[in-house]
C-alpha cells in the first residue's frame, strides 16, 4: 500500500473508473481495504465503499481509524449506516459503532435497521458501560440445551451455524437459559450415540459477569488461554460472548493510553488529531513541568551562599535530578507492570517496599562509591563535593525507588490508573526532592 498505489486509486476514483478501481480492491484484505480508505477524502472513500459487497464493507468500516470512520459516517444518512453495515456486522461491532455516534443518530440508525432481534440486542448492550464484559459481549454464539438428544442438538447446531463467521465454543444451558457448561464437539464424534447433552457437557465452564471489567476480562482469557468466553448475568443466564479478537483491541487500546499517559499526555491522541487536540493533551503536564523547574529555582535561590563557597556543587545539580528521576520511573515502571498483570496485588506494599529497599541500596551504593571515586580523584579526599555529592545521590535513590514503589500501589488501591505514576509526576517530585535533599546534606557537612 505505497504512496504510488494510493494515488493510483484516486486518479482512478478522480476519473470515474469504478471497473479498475474494483479490480485493484478485489483480492485485498479488508483491513487493507480500511488501510486505503484511511488516506482517501470521505468522498472517495464513499466510491470505494460503492464497490464493495455488504459483507466486506462492513468489515472494511471496522478496520477503520476511529476519526476516519467518525468523518466518513457523518457524510452518510442513517438508514445507508443501517442496512448497508449495521444490517451486516456482529452485534459487538455494531454497538463499538453506535458508541460513536450521537443519541440523535443512534435512534434513527435503530429504527431502519430491519431485523427487530438485532436492534433489540443492540439497545440492550448499549445499556452496559463500555469498559465492562457487557459492554465487550457479542450475541452471535451456538447455544443448546442440556436436555436435548444428540440427533436434536446436532440438527440445531448446523441451523444456528448458518448464522455465524466462526464458532468458538458451543454451550449448553438448561431450561431457564443458566449457563451449564460447554458442549465438546470431539464428543459429537466420539459418543455419536449419547442419550442426552448434559451427560457429554463439560460443567462449570470459566464464565464471566456482564460487570466484570475488561481489565479482568483480559487477564482470564490470557490466563486460561481461551479463544472465548461466556458472559451470564445475576443469575447465570448466558447472555453473550467475548471472543480474543474483542479482547486483542482492548489490550492495544489500553496499552497505548497508558503509555500516552506515562510520557504525560492528559488524553488519547493521534498524530493526525488536529493541533488543537494536542496541545490540549500535552499542555497540562508541561505547565505542571514548568511548576515544578521554579520551585526548583526556588530551593536553589536560598543556597546562595553555599554555591558562594562551593561552586563546584553547581555542576552535580543535572546528575541529582535525573537520576532521582531515572530510578522513581524505573520503580513505578515495575510496580505499574505488575498490578496490570496480575502477578503483583495492591495489598503486599510493605513486602514490595521491602524488596525494592534492598535493590535500592545496592544500586545506591554502586553509584555513590563510583561517583565518590570520580570527586575523590578530581577535588582530593577534603573536598565537600566529594562526600556531599556521594551521600546526596545515596540518599536520593533510596528515596526515589521508595517513593516510586509506594505511589502506584497507592493509586491502585484509591481506583486511579497507576500508570500516571511512570511518567512526568515522578520525575518531577523526586527532582524537586532531591534538590532538597542534595542542598541539605550538603549545608549539614560544609
Amino acid at each position: 500500500m505505497d504512496e504510488e498505489y494510493i494515488d493510483n486509486v484516486k486518479n482512478l476514483i478522480e476519473q470515474k473508473d469504478a471497473e479498475n478501481v474494483k479490480a485493484l480492491l478485489i483480492d485485498l484484505h479488508p483491513a487493507d481495504i480500511a488501510e486505503l480508505c484511511n488516506d482517501l477524502s470521505p468522498e472517495e472513500a464513499r466510491f470505494v465503499y460503492r464497490l464493495l459487497d455488504n459483507e466486506t464493507a462492513a468489515d472494511v468500516l471496522m478496520e477503520m481509524d476511529e476519526d476516519v470512520r467518525k468523518e466518513f459516517l457523518e457524510i452518510l444518512p442513517s438508514e445507508t449506516i443501517a442496512k448497508r453495515f449495521v444490517d451486516y456486522m456482529d452485534t459487538d461491532d455494531a454497538v463499538d459503532l453506535m458508541r460513536e455516534l450521537d443519541e440523535e443518530k443512534q435512534e434513527e440508525i435503530l429504527s431502519h435497521i430491519e431485523d427487530i432481534e438485532q436492534a433489540g440486542d443492540i439497545v440492550d448492550l448499549l445499556k452496559y458501560d463500555e469498559d465492562t464484559a457487557g459492554g465487550l459481549m457479542g450475541t452471535e454464539m451456538v447455544v443448546v440445551n442440556e436436555n436435548w438428544s444428540m440427533p436434536e442438538c446436532l440438527k440445531e447446531m448446523r441451523q444456528q451455524a448458518e448464522q455465524l463467521d466462526e464458532i468458538y465454543y458451543v454451550y449448553v444451558i438448561d431450561d431457564e437459559n443458566r449457563l451449564q457448561g460447554v458442549f465438546p464437539l470431539k464428543k459429537m464424534i466420539t459418543s455419536p450415540s449419547v442419550s442426552k447433552v448434559k451427560h457429554v457437557m463439560r460443567k462449570d465452564p470459566i464464565s464471566v459477569h456482564v460487570d466484570t471489567s475488561v481489565d479482568d476480562v483480559v487477564q482470564i482469557i490470557e490466563k486460561y488461554d481461551l479463544v472465548a468466553v461466556p458472559v451470564i448475568d445475576s443469575i447465570g443466564r448466558l447472555v453473550g460472548q467475548i471472543t480474543v479478537d474483542d479482547v486483542m483491541d482492548e489490550v492495544r487500546e489500553q496499552s497505548e493510553r497508558d503509555y500516552q499517559l506515562a510520557s504525560g499526555l492528559s488524553q488519547d491522541v493521534e498524530t493526525d488529531d488536529n493541533v488543537m487536540r494536542q496541545t490540549s493533551a500535552r499542555l497540562p503536564w508541561l505547565i505542571i513541568g514548568m511548576l515544578g523547574g521554579i520551585g526548583n529555582s526556588m530551593i536553589l535561590g536560598n543556597f546562595d551562599s553555599t554555591f558562594a563557597a562551593h561552586p563546584e556543587m553547581a555542576l552535580y545539580i543535572p546528575l541529582i535530578g535525573g537520576t532521582g528521576g531515572n530510578v522513581g520511573t524505573q520503580s513505578s515502571a515495575i510496580i505499574v507492570q505488575g498490578l496490570a498483570n496480575n502477578s503483583l496485588d495492591a495489598k503486599d506494599i510493605f513486602k514490595q517496599v521491602t524488596k525494592e529497599s534492598v535493590v535500592a541500596l545496592i544500586n545506591a551504593t554502586i553509584i555513590s562509591l563510583l561517583v565518590y571515586i570520580y570527586n575523590f580523584a578530581r577535588f582530593g579526599a577534603t573536598a565537600t563535593v566529594t562526600y556531599s555529592v556521594s551521600i546526596s545521590l545515596f540518599a536520593v535513590v533510596m528515596f526515589a525507588s521508595i517513593f516510586g514503589t509506594l505511589v502506584p500501589m497507592t493509586l491502585e488501591k484509591l481506583k486511579v490508573d497507576p500508570a500516571i505514576a511512570t511518567g512526568p509526576f515522578i520525575a518531577i517530585t523526586n527532582d524537586i526532592i532531591g534538590m532538597m535533599l542534595y542542598m541539605g546534606i550538603t549545608v549539614l557537612l560544609s
